[in-house]
């Protein structure tokens, strides 16, 4: 094998350190989280639904959202075009935020119901928290940025 373990690490971590596509990915990581934010509290606020229920729906527009702005900004140089890789790539997105979510839906539940902290509050932690999981496993994962 031509590459050690080591050499595979460091030249994945070095891809995770563009600072460019860091701060694009923050910053559609905003939008994203924004649009999870105002359907959360329409939901939750405007139906007989709970918080915890309102996130999954909210939780999916959201990554619909960031999946359509990260394809066309932050990862434009990655991944084959035309529509069957870009719905790989979309699939791929939303098995790899699964896991965001699951940290996400773990840390509202958590604060809403053990906590008593009010749910908007709640989410934008676990947000926060999920985070990086996200920004690693989609730049690694989905567009696979080391591969360039």
């Amino acid at each position: 094998m031509s590459n050690s373990l080591s050499e595979v690490v460091r030249m994945r971590v070095r891809a995770l350190c563009s600072t460019t596509r860091f701060g694009q990915f923050v910053g559609v990581g905003a939008v994203g989280a924004a649009v999870d934010n105002v359907v959360l509290v329409l939901v939750v606020e405007a139906t007989v639904l709970g918080p915890v229920i309102a996130k999954v729906l909210s939780w999916e527009l959201g990554i619909a959202v960031i999946f359509a702005i990260n394809e066309r900004w932050t990862f434009a140089d990655y991944g084959k075009s035309g529509l069957r890789p870009l719905g790989k790539r979309f699939l791929r997105s939303n098995v790899v935020r699964l896991g965001g979510f699951l940290v996400t839906l773990a840390v509202l539940a958590v604060l809403v119901r053990r906590f008593a902290v009010w749910y908007v509050l709640a989410n934008v932690v676990g947000i926060g928290v999920g985070f990086f999981v996200n920004y690693t496993c989609e730049s690694l994962y989905t567009w696979q940025v080391h591969q360039k």
